[in-house]
């Protein structure tokens, strides 16, 4: 075999599902009776999710909804980094976002482990919130791959393999 082939890893989500968890969450927290009139709500507000509710429980309960929607629509619970519950007036909040893209220490030990514990012929780089990971040996790069759907940190997904 001449050249290398490779694969990318990335961590992207469907925000078309995200979208969609969202709505059939918002349409629990209506219809069900333990988050009647405690002003349950969740929402998106630019870029983040905006969990409310009267008290800490209540919001944490409004988060392990959205948590169930997303799990059914296949999307990693990796990929959403929620904080802790805070007062803010006479309710409870909960700020969430939706990660995508591999931070750059994440990557640095995913290119560690690569470097540390897959076959020898395989190379990666990083390239911007991706990696790039090379070899001679397509079976190398299988190898790599089993290597990193193991990997706890983040939700990895492998494309353009070639």
């Amino acid at each position: 075999m001449a050249s290398d082939s490779t694969f990318d890893v990335v961590s992207k989500v469907d925000s078309q599902e995200v979208s969609n968890a969202m709505n059939q969450a918002q349409k629990e927290i209506v219809q069900r009776y333990d988050f009647k009139g405690i002003g349950a709500e969740i929402d998106f507000s630019g870029e983040k999710i905006l969990m409310k509710a009267n008290s800490e429980e209540r919001v944490k309960a409004v988060l392990d909804v959205f948590q169930s929607k997303l799990v059914k629509r296949n999307i990693s619970l990796k990929s959403l980094e929620a904080g802790d519950p805070f007062p803010s007036g006479k309710e409870y909040r909960i700020e969430a976002e939706i990660v995508e893209g591999i931070a750059q220490d994440v990557a640095k030990k995913i290119n560690k482990l690569i470097r540390d514990e897959a076959p020898k012929g395989v190379k990666s780089t990083i390239q911007g919130d991706e990696l790039r990971v090379s070899s001679k040996s397509r079976d190398d790069l299988q190898t790599t791959m089993n290597l990193l759907r193991s990997f706890e940190e983040a939700d990895l997904q492998f494309v353009n393999f070639r």
